[in-house]
């Protein structure tokens, strides 16, 4: 059983994190094709339903009162700076994916993460409508219903599964995009860095401005699974800051993710 080095059982906790993800998911799932009230938020214009609401309010109920003295940092709940004291928090997005939730697409999923001084012990995916489940906890291996997974075996020269906007593939030069397959858009950017983490695509672009909650736990998911997700100077994120937001990010195999941060460098300026 992982432990790290103040003696905590983070096994213990995805065995709770994976129940409440399950019962959450359950939640959503009975609001999914059911027309659920949608509502528009005002600092970004991004959509939100009852069903997040929903499923928001059982993760709470089962995780604070599970581990009182753990944080608590929620795409559907008011932030509080309480969570900074804490050095354990649960990171959650109770559907990662809504805008594909809303539009009757299966692609999104339950997000929850335990994070310990700003790094993800912890993590699971729970996506009820295709019936999978990603898992795993520090030290150990990324399983996808309860069998292990792993990033593909990319090596320099190699074709890319790419899943990034049209617009970056038209600025690659034309040798590489013949090399370059693009992956369909997929809403919810923890099922997409779970696509890198079985090897489904071997990397994504993450638009700045995404989230801890977005992140936590496909992060720790795609390391287990031998990927890295991090910033375009190859740094990996830091969680549970004042400012939960991040810069454009690049998830991809281990072998794939320094030669892509530093291609989308290069794209980047121009």
């Amino acid at each position: 059983m992982p432990h790290d080095a103040d003696g905590l059982a983070w096994a213990e906790d995805l065995a709770l994190i994976a129940h409440a993800a399950r019962a959450a998911g359950a939640v959503a799932l009975g609001h999914f094709r059911q027309s659920p009230e949608v509502w528009w938020k005002n600092k970004d214009r991004s959509p939100v339903s009852a069903a997040d609401f929903a499923a928001n309010e059982c993760l709470s109920d089962m995780l604070r009162s599970a581990r009182p003295g753990y944080g608590w940092l929620s795409e559907e709940t008011e932030d509080s700076r309480e969570r900074l004291e804490r050095g354990t928090v649960f990171v959650i997005d109770p559907i990662d994916g809504t805008r594909a939730f809303i539009g009757g697409e299966v692609t999104w999923c339950v997000s929850v993460a335990v994070v310990h001084r700003g790094r993800p012990v912890a993590g699971v995916l729970n996506a009820p409508a295709l019936e999978e489940e990603y898992l795993a906890v520090a030290g150990g291996r990324a399983l996808k219903n309860g069998l292990p997974i792993s990033t593909a075996d990319w090596h320099e020269g190699d074709p890319m599964r790419l899943a990034i906007p049209e617009d970056m593939l038209a600025r690659f030069p034309a040798d590489r995009r013949q090399a370059i397959t693009r992956i369909r858009h997929v809403p919810s950017l923890a099922y997409r860095l779970a696509m890198v983490a079985e090897g489904r695509i071997d990397g994504t672009l993450v638009k700045r401005n995404s989230h801890d909650w977005d992140l936590a736990a496909a992060d720790l998911i795609l390391e287990c699974a031998g990927g890295r997700l991090t910033d375009l100077e190859g740094r990996a994120l830091t969680y549970n800051r004042p400012d939960v937001g991040h810069p454009v990010l690049c998830g991809a195999a281990g072998g794939l993710a320094g030669p892509l941060s530093r291609e989308f460098v290069r794209l980047q300026n121009g």
